[in-house]
């Protein structure tokens, strides 16, 4: 019987996961395998019922520059019980690759060892994707689908700033990023937005809505004194899994709650709540700055892979057969800044408690250090100014809101 290899990606999509199956379909398909896309992950793989697609050359050329992800994905996660061996004796397979995130690579690993356990010998080798970039791969390499994300976001974000430069007003913008503020950072620096709040900001302190809400007016007084009537503000939905479960249900927000009580915040557009209570306290203020919500999410998901992520892509690709030759199994694929491919193994990323630590924005690097210096923000230079926006201006530093040091050298010019 013919030697076959199966795909299966899992979690939320990401522009390059086609670019990924096309090169390993490519590369697989020349050696003379068998090359089976499985659809929704692991839901009906050892049921029966899994719905699968022979992928041959055409269909893998016409898929490589598109975004989205030709095979539906799924978040299920199997337990070990449920595991067989039939799908993977039937169709002879190899190898397993798996497209997705810690909980996908996890599953496949337990997956692989069980199959063993039973003389099924299938090799398993993952590729990670996350457009959150928050994987700790060696070197600081980025996530495949973070760049076109961002580039995306970019696009997006320079179009809201110009429509703030040309009504006057400002936006509060939210983008993705659940444990690490990334995508919020890199979109926000690029756009040259006044202020940008990510979770990993609040190193000295806790994270707050008011302290949020405080930040975001520092920035809207500091450039109305400045003589400034326009500007974006852009906030990480990260640092809403930051906030503790008492703050969020006494923010005055209206939630659904999920059956172990926990507020689904997928429901929810956090940019319209950070922007209800930004107007809520200008009003307080007696403040009149207009603000408007920009949530931007899934449309950075599937959009088409920029150059950088179809290169990564097809690396990673290719790279998946050479670890396969290699006779590795359990690891995840990924690269060097040399473009070299370098497999890494999930023990060499996992803590103490088994689990993948996400991997922060460095707050504390060079280009991150000057991006937060150089915010149009309040600072104790500007108080006088501003006593006649706000009886506290104390209160709305930058600065004093984060504990963090004021170096008077490192700001803006006054």
């Amino acid at each position: 019987m013919q030697k076959s290899i199966a795909i299966l990606c899992a979690g939320g999509p990401a522009p390059g996961i086609n670019t990924v199956i096309s090169t390993i379909a490519k590369v697989f398909l020349r050696d003379g395998y068998r090359v089976i896309g499985i659809h929704e992950g692991y839901k009906n793989l050892f049921n029966g019922q899994a719905e699968t697609v022979n992928i041959n050359f055409h269909y893998a050329d016409r898929i490589f520059p598109r975004g989205g992800s030709t095979l539906r994905m799924s978040r299920y996660k199997p337990k070990d019980e449920e595991f067989t061996t039939d799908f993977f004796v039937k169709n002879n397979v190899k190898l397993l690759v798996t497209i997705g995130g810690d909980d996908t690579a996890s599953t496949a690993n337990r997956l692989t060892k069980y199959l063993a356990s039973n003389n099924v010998k299938v090799q398993n080798i993952h590729v990670p994707k996350t457009i959150d970039n928050d994987i700790p791969l060696p070197g600081r390499t980025p996530t495949f689908g973070f760049n076109s994300a961002k580039n995306e976001g970019v696009v997006i974000g320079n179009t809201v700033y110009e429509d703030s430069r040309t009504s006057g007003n400002w936006f509060i913008m939210s983008t993705m990023g659940r444990s690490a503020g990334h995508l919020a950072f890199e979109i926000g620096a690029s756009c040259h937005f006044p202020v940008i709040i990510i979770p990993e900001m609040f190193d000295k302190t806790e994270i707050s809505f008011e302290k949020i809400t405080n930040l975001i007016i520092s920035s809207m007084i500091k450039r109305k004194i400045d003589g400034v009537t326009h500007g974006v503000a852009m906030v990480s939905e990260g640092v809403f899994h930051f906030l503790s479960a008492e703050q969020i249900k006494n923010s005055g927000i209206e939630f659904t709650y999920d059956e172990h009580g926990h507020p689904e915040l997928g429901n929810v557009s956090k940019a319209h709540i950070f922007n209800i209570l930004v107007q809520k306290k200008l009003k307080q203020l007696g403040i009149s700055i207009k603000s408007r919500p920009v949530e931007m999410g899934y449309e950075l998901r599937c959009c088409r892979p920029v150059a950088y992520d179809l290169t990564l892509c097809t690396l990673l690709g290719m790279g998946v057969r050479k670890l396969y030759r290699q006779g590795l199994t359990g690891c995840i694929v990924s690269t060097t800044s040399k473009a070299d491919i370098q497999p890494v193994f999930l023990h060499e990323l996992e803590d103490e408690n088994g689990k993948i630590p996400p991997r922060p924005v460095d707050i504390n690097s060079e280009f991150a250090r000057m991006v937060f210096n150089d915010m149009h923000v309040l600072t104790e230079l500007d108080y006088e100014k501003a006593k006649q926006y706000l009886p506290n201006p104390e209160e709305f530093d930058f600065y004093k809101i984060l504990n963090w040091e004021f170096e008077p050298s490192m700001v803006r010019a006054h």
